[in-house]
Order: C-alpha cells, then structure tokens, then sequence
C-alpha cells in the first residue's frame, strides 16, 4: 500500500550498508593514509572530515533514491519484491527529498570548501543524468558510477592536498573493481532492462562478449595497479595487492564459470567483499 513516507523504505532506500562502505573507505584514506592535516593535527580531531563524509553520503543517498524512482518499472521485472517507491514511499516524496538532500550534501560540501562543494555539485548531476539516461547506455552508465565511486575516495586527497598518488591508488582499485560490479549488475537485471528497452552492454554486445569486455577490463586494472605500485615503491603495497591478486583471480574464475541470475547476484555481493578488503590494507601501510 502506498504511504506518503515509510521510515523502513527510507531506510531500504538509501542502501545503508553502502553507506556505511563509502563512509569506511573515506575516513580509513584520511586516518591511515593522510594521517595530519596541513597544520599537523590529527585528521581525526578535524570537524571537516566527517562534514565532508556526511556530505558524500548525502550525495548518494540521494542519488540511490533518485535512482529507484526512475527504475521502478524495471525493479517490478527484476526485483518484485524489493519495490519501494510507489508502495511504501509516494514518488512525488522521493523527488522533494532527492532535491533537498542534493541541496543539502553541496551546502555541507561549502563548509568545508568551496572545491567540494563544486564536486558535490558535478557529483549531484552525475548521479541524476545516470539515473535517467547513462544507465540505459552500454557503457557509459557503469562508467559514470565507478568514477564516482573512484572520486568518493580521493575528495580525500583533494581536500587535504597530502598523499595523492598513495590514496589515487585505492581510487583507481575502487573505479575498476566497481566497473566490474556494475556491468555484473547489469548481466544480472537484463531481464528487465530488455523489457523496458534499456541498451545495456549485456544487451547491445550479449552476454559472452559483456564476459569478455570484464575480463579487458581486469588486465587493464591489475597493468595500472602494478604501475602505481612501482611508482610508490612501498613493498607492503606489493604484498597486500599481492595477496589480493589471489582472491581476483578466484572472482574472474567464477566470472567465467558464471551463467544464470544467481550467479551473478553472489559475484556482486564478491565484488563488495573485494572492496572492503582493500579497504581494510589502507590500516596496515
């Protein structure tokens, strides 16, 4: 039944649990890889840190809600069971608290700086355009959001100005992973997504070619992290993508193994372990 705002739907709406991954991977960047802001301070004594974290967090969160409201058709398809908007949130609900959330996250964005605010700004934009054209895009939708993601994690280095190419490299390892995850979404949902005439990669070039663009795209991510790793010259780098290599490997494999919806479900929640994992490396460096 339809309700004006349901606190649970908002609460499933807004994927909390990739919330917390994005708030995890800034806050792990500014302590263990910036460490002291430019006057020497701990990073974790700075107010601004966590404004700047709340701020992202917002940003997706609306970006999430903005999302699901223009999916709703295809999740009826995909995911009937999972429907929120226009069941227990009123889509005209979601539209006011996408806008003031975007307004709110660039505002909080201000505090901090006037660059991030700008980058709240783009990233708001981004967010909208990918919910209501890029994502029905081979391609270009799944790029669109693993930049994101990528740029979530280095606002860090923008706002601190401290370790770039240390916390550029955990940026590059969130775009390509979560480029892999999204075409791996779309391989999941193209049920749906052909219904309602979506031009997904998995769609526009079919499943076996989609399989090997992901397999391009892992050669291209583990050739870039071997190169920053070089250019770094930190041997625990080598160590713990190292490591990390053996469990990517395992993921790819299952990728080849993969061909039905299942499949492709676990490989997603795979890919978020894989992120998390990273993640946790940045506290041992």
């Amino acid at each position: 039944m339809e309700t004006a705002i349901s606190m649970k739907g908002l609460f499933r709406i807004s994927r909390p649990i990739n919330l917390l991954m994005v708030a995890f991977a800034q806050f792990m960047a500014a302590y263990f890889l910036v460490i002291t802001d430019q006057n020497g301070n701990p990073v974790a004594a700075d107010p601004k840190l966590y404004l700047l974290i709340l701020s992202t967090l917002i940003i997706t969160a609306a970006g999430y809600m903005i999302n699901d409201y223009y999916d709703v058709k295809i999740d009826y398809v995909n995911r009937p069971n999972e429907v929120i908007v226009g069941k227990t949130i009123k889509r005209r609900v979601i539209i006011v608290l996408h806008t003031f959330l975007n307004f709110s996250g660039i505002g909080l964005g201000y505090l901090v700086s006037p660059r991030i605010a700008l980058v709240n700004f783009a990233a708001a934009f981004l967010l909208w355009l990918y919910s209501n054209e890029l994502k029905r895009r081979p391609f270009i939708g799944n790029f669109v959001v693993a930049l994101l993601t990528a740029l979530a994690i280095f606002m860090v280095g923008i706002y601190y100005q401290k370790s770039e190419l240390l916390i550029f490299t955990y940026a590059v390892f969130a775009f390509y992973l979560n480029l892999i995850r999204e075409i791996i979404k779309d391989i999941e949902d193209r049920q749906g997504d052909r219904k309602h005439g979506c031009r997904t990669l998995p769609i526009a070039i079919g499943f076996r070619k989609t399989k090997e663009v992901i397999f391009v795209i892992a050669f291209c991510f583990v050739v870039s992290i071997i190169l920053i790793t070089l250019a770094l010259n930190q041997k625990d780098l080598y160590l713990y993508f190292g490591g990390l290599g053996i469990f990517f490997l395992y993921f790819l494999y299952k990728i080849y193994l993969g061909d039905r919806r299942e499949h492709f479900t676990e490989l997603s929640k795979y890919a978020k372990i894989l992120m998390l994992i990273g993640t946790i490396s940045m506290a041992f460096l």
